[in-house]
């Protein structure tokens, strides 16, 4: 099966439970305790940005048809038929479950990623071990066109958890997510953002990815609230597939 029937399958899926996931978001459900020192995990610098709008590239515009151009000697001569642009969808692959994530840059590895559904109020659920992370597992796999979404804790009243250094990621960082069939899901971050939970720009992140296979990294981030002891922010990793 190619992975683009695959996703065709998915696509209702993932329509469907995107405002399962925000509610997920705003109402706390991927939020760890705070720690139980005064220590944070750390956080996308500003330079990668904070709220804003994902505008995707817009193609360059083709030559008007029937325009005329000029030949040495001032006769007129017709332009060259306009081109159409082929889109390029990047690299994709079968599907295939994911069942580690490795982003050496901040030394996280990850292994035995459990699947993540919706529960009985159609929210996505939360890994129940604090060190493992989930992917939605009614979405694309790793490496198949869409994206496919990766959450984790980022801590807990023990300590940190799986995903706690997420925020550290650096645009150009490479993530490696290996996959049940043996292959390796080879992805490059584009960029890292936070987001108010009560402002999570659910079309931003869950947005179409032009045909290409991207990867979400959700974890959580920003103050914590002290009088509900959970974060107010979420911490977003946008990456897509390489070669």
């Amino acid at each position: 099966m190619s992975s683009t029937s695959r996703f065709a399958d998915h696509r209702g899926a993932i329509v469907a439970a995107v405002v399962s996931v925000l509610l997920l978001l705003l109402g706390g459900g991927l939020v760890a305790s705070a720690l139980a020192s005064e220590e944070s995990p750390p956080q996308p610098d500003s330079s990668q940005g904070s709220l804003d709008a994902l505008a995707p590239a817009s193609p360059a515009p083709a030559p008007t048809s029937g325009t005329t151009g000029s030949t040495a000697s001032g006769s007129p001569t017709p332009s060259p038929s306009p081109s159409v642009a082929r889109p390029d969808f990047g690299p994709l692959m079968d599907p295939s479950p994911p069942v580690a994530v490795r982003i050496p840059s901040i030394k996280l590895s990850t292994k035995g990623l459990v699947d993540l559904g919706l529960d009985t109020d159609g929210q996505l659920e939360a890994p129940k071990d604090f060190q493992q992370a989930g992917w939605y597992a009614g979405g694309p796999t790793p490496g198949e066109f869409g994206p496919s979404v990766i959450a984790a804790h980022v801590d807990s009243h023990l300590g940190p958890a799986v995903f706690y250094r997420l925020g550290a990621v650096k645009k150009g960082a490479a993530v490696e997510v290996s996959r049940k069939d043996g292959s390796t899901a080879r992805f490059v971050v584009d960029r890292v953002k936070r987001y108010p939970k009560d402002e999570f720009p659910t079309s931003v992140v869950y947005a179409d990815t032009k045909g290409r296979a991207e990867l979400r990294l959700i974890t959580c981030g920003g103050d914590i609230d002290r009088q509900s002891g959970h974060y107010v922010d979420n911490v977003v990793v946008y990456a897509h597939l390489v070669d």
